[in-house]
């Protein structure tokens, strides 16, 4: 970004200010409860000025999602460079720490206790994010198959696989239990595990994709161990 005009760094630094700040309103007050007015407050802007870089409460909420999404898809966007295994377990943890995070689980509550008042609200909310997230995921598994790693005859449901293996059990369990989340732990012996299960079902070369994945976990679990002391 150092390498753009200072007007557009301006620019894209004010816009990461409302879309931080429109998270924390939608978060707090739920999509029908926000309003542009509070979000200008929340990013210390006036609301005319809000109003130059998203034309609606609509817009804005888009753009939110789609925000959280590309930080998801960073690894299937961008591969690292160190593999498919790699990229499956870097996608895995990025998902988890975004999706997992307070103020996101925090929307999706509200938007689950909206959506049947107001269900333009789950259909934005979808678009937004889950389907749009699917299709990156759907992309980098059929740019696998193509290269003769992975073996499947329909890309969404091994994408689906994917995604409902590694993290769904422990998101539920966060959405419906605020006081009790899991901890990284648990969320690492799911998202594990699910990829264990995925590559032994998609994998070409499973035993050496395996070999792989249980290298990437000791490393992980000691870059834990480490950050924790």
């Amino acid at each position: 970004m150092n390498d753009l005009p200072r007007r557009q760094q301006n620019r894209i630094i004010r816009e990461r200010r409302i879309l931080d700040a429109a998270l924390k309103v939608f978060a707090e007050t739920g999509y029908s409860g926000a309003t542009m007015d509070a979000v200008a407050i929340e990013a210390g802007l006036s609301k005319p000025t809000l109003y130059q870089y998203f034309s609606s409460k609509e817009a804005l909420f888009s753009a939110m999602m789609l925000g959280e999404r590309d930080l998801m898809l960073e690894f299937f966007q961008h591969p690292s460079g160190k593999g498919m295994v790699a990229d499956l377990h870097g996608f895995a943890w990025d998902y988890a720490d975004t999706v997992m995070r307070p103020d996101l689980l925090s929307l999706a509550r509200l938007i689950i206790g909206e959506v049947q008042r107001f269900p333009e609200i789950g259909r934005a909310y979808q678009e937004s994010g889950p389907d749009r997230l699917l299709r990156g995921i759907m992309d980098y598994l059929e740019g696998r198959r193509t290269a003769g790693q992975l073996i499947f005859e329909d890309a969404e449901l091994a994408a689906q696989d994917l995604w409902g293996l590694i993290l769904s059990a422990p998101r539920t369990q966060a959405l419906y239990m605020p006081d009790h989340p899991p901890g990284r732990a648990e969320i690492a012996r799911y998202l594990n595990n699910g990829l264990r299960v995925f590559l032994k079902a998609y994998s070409t070369q499973p035993e050496a994709d395996l070999a792989k994945l249980e290298a990437l976990i000791n490393a992980h679990s000691l870059q834990q161990v480490e950050h924790d002391d």
